[in-house]
């Protein structure tokens, strides 16, 4: 069994990450971890999606430009830790899912246009924190929960948010222990 992690966390003491790591403290699964800003991870630019295109033409799956793509089909639960920035998630997690959206490794279509999954995983968690403003469900994780149920056939999400971290007198560890305890079922 295997979990992907997705680090799109990039401030040395981010409370995203701290959460994560709580939640992946727990799992006994290897753990392969891609941090898309080190590893350098940009936007797809007419060059790269002519690479990939061929390659996905071609049914190369072992391509290096499929890479993450293979990653993320392959893996068993999948783990984002994606802070939420200006009413949604980091640029690097965009770029990651520009990655892995690629007809026949993570998604197909059937003969009526429909797209169906094509990923192992059975479960995939979505963590994240706010400072100075209260989460819009809508645009950050749903956007990644649409992407799950309609091309990823990935149907058991979790989410896990912590807002307000950054209001006058929020508890912040009051508020990330709460977190913690609900990612421990209690």
């Amino acid at each position: 069994m295997t979990t992907l992690f997705i680090n799109t966390c990039v401030r040395k003491n981010s409370r995203t990450m701290r959460l994560a790591e709580h939640y992946l403290s727990r799992i006994e699964d290897e753990i392969i971890t891609v941090h898309p800003v080190e590893e350098g991870l940009c936007g797809l630019d007419g060059d790269m999606l002519a690479i990939r295109d061929e390659a996905l033409m071609n049914k190369d799956y072992d391509h290096p430009v499929l890479k993450y793509a293979g990653q993320f089909a392959k893996a068993d639960t999948i783990v984002i830790a994606a802070p939420y920035w200006d009413l949604s998630f980091p640029a690097a997690l965009k770029n990651y899912i520009e990655r892995i959206n690629c007809v026949g490794v993570t998604f197909d279509y059937d003969e009526k246009g429909i797209p169906f999954g094509m990923c192992k995983a059975g479960k995939l968690v979505y963590i994240t924190t706010a400072g100075g403003y209260v989460i819009d469900d809508a645009f950050g994780f749903g956007y990644v929960k649409a992407l799950c149920e309609n091309f990823y056939g990935i149907h058991e999400l979790e989410y896990y948010k912590a807002e307000g971290l950054d209001l006058p007198d929020a508890d912040i560890e009051g508020i990330l222990q709460a977190v913690m305890r609900q990612m421990d079922g209690e």
